[in-house]
Parts: structure tokens; sequence; C-alpha cells
């Protein structure tokens, strides 16, 4: 079931999407300021985004997540949004400019179009892989996997911070790089943020999150992932006639 995350100010429109959106197959997770909208982008894997936000707020936020997510965004405007305001929206990063009214078939087809369209718009750098301790990262699809548990999913702040430990293995990381590196929320960037999340990665990729043996914390310092890592980056696919 996709994930899509919704920010809208009313909450009579909120409850409505999570019902409407329930019988097409989505889970919704609503909303009602930016800051709520970071907070579970922090913590959960989010299939897209569907915002509605004050024009003057519009561009910053958008950027804000795009600094936090790869998900795709779409924005519900007013029913007469200027094409000034959709422009702004779409090169600030938005996947779609969605003008009111809209009826909920539409909605979820836009929803829809807009995730399939997603990995060939996304993280198109190098084919690079790390193998570890029986896990697999592909970089480009953003995939971890399990020679037994299969497929786990990772938010983004949890995937750049496990992309920074594989890249440094055996090296001690500073509190200050992985908080830097996680890419979490501008001006909420705490030791507790940080300690929250390696809490989640353990739990993800140790064996006894409890008594980590991967993910080591250095006191005083900052921690070091303890493990071999084979790093390998394949040549770009082979067209084939």
């Amino acid at each position: 079931m996709k994930h899509v995350l919704v920010l809208d100010r009313d909450q009579a429109t909120r409850l409505e999407l999570i019902e409407l959106m329930g019988q097409h197959d989505m889970r919704v997770t609503p909303v009602s300021d930016s800051k709520h909208l970071l907070d579970v982008l922090s913590t959960d894997v989010v299939d897209a985004l569907l915002i509605e936000i004050a024009t003057d707020e519009l561009v910053s936020v958008i950027r804000q997540l795009k600094a936090v997510t790869h998900a795709p965004i779409l924005v519900v405007g007013a029913q007469k949004s200027v094409e000034e305001d959709k422009v702004r929206g779409l090169e600030a990063g938005a996947s779609d400019y969605i003008c009111k009214p809209v009826g909920i078939r539409e909605l979820v087809a836009r929803l829809r179009a807009a995730m399939r369209d997603r990995p060939t718009s996304v993280l198109r750098p190098e084919r690079r892989s790390y193998t570890f301790s029986g896990y697999q990262l592909l970089i480009r699809q953003r995939l971890l996997t399990h020679s037994h548990a299969g497929e786990i999913k990772l938010t983004t702040a949890e995937f750049n911070l496990l992309t920074v430990f594989l890249a440094s293995p055996r090296s001690v990381l500073t509190r200050e790089r992985l908080l830097s590196a996680s890419r979490l929320h501008e001006g909420e960037i705490s030791d507790r943020s940080l300690d929250a999340l390696i809490l989640r990665l353990r739990r993800k990729v140790e064996t006894d999150p409890a008594n980590p043996r991967l993910i080591r914390t250095i006191r005083g310092t900052g921690y070091l992932f303890d493990s071999d890592v084979v790093s390998e980056i394949k040549g770009p696919a082979k067209s084939r006639p």
C-alpha cells in the first residue's frame, strides 16, 4: 500500500482524504503544518506528498522537502491560481500543480502517475552498491536488502546516514558530520535527533539493537561502523540492439 503524506490546514479535508484515498489502496498520513510534515519525513517512508500551502510559503517549503525526500511533491492550489504561482511551484521542484476543484479519481490518477514516474527521475548518479554483513545497499535504487530478511525500508535520513557509514567503515565519524550528512531539518538539528536516528537505524540493521555490533558508539566523539564493506561501481547499462 502506497503511503501519501497530506498537508492541509483544513481538518475536514484531511479526514475526507483519509477515507477516500483509503478506498483506492493508499494510506494517508495527514498533517496541518510544514513542521509536522518534516517530522513525519524524518521517521516514515513516504511514496508521495500532497500539499496545500500559502503561496508565500510555497517555494521555501518545497525546497525544504526536496532536501530531505525524493518522493514526488504534488501541490494543490486555489481554483484561480495564477500562472506565476504554478511556475514557481514547479520550478522549485514540485512534480505537479493541481488546481481546485479536483475529483478524487483524477487526484488518485495524478498521484499514481507521479509515483510511477519516480524511478526515472530520482537518483540517476553512479550505479554504486555496498555489501556488508549479509546486506546489500543499492544507491541508485535506494534499496537495502538482506540475504534472509529481504527488502528493508529506510527513510531518507536513515538512507543518508547509512551511506555515510558505508563510505567510511571502521572510521570514527563525529556527531557533527553525521548530523550534517543525515540532513535533518535545518534549525532543529540536535544530539537527541541524531541519537534517535541512530536507534532507528540500529533496529533495522543490527541483530540485537540493544547490543549493537555494527554501529558502535565512541563516547565523547561519535560513532563507528564496524564491518567489512565491499563497494562496487557498475558502468552504465548497455542498450541491446
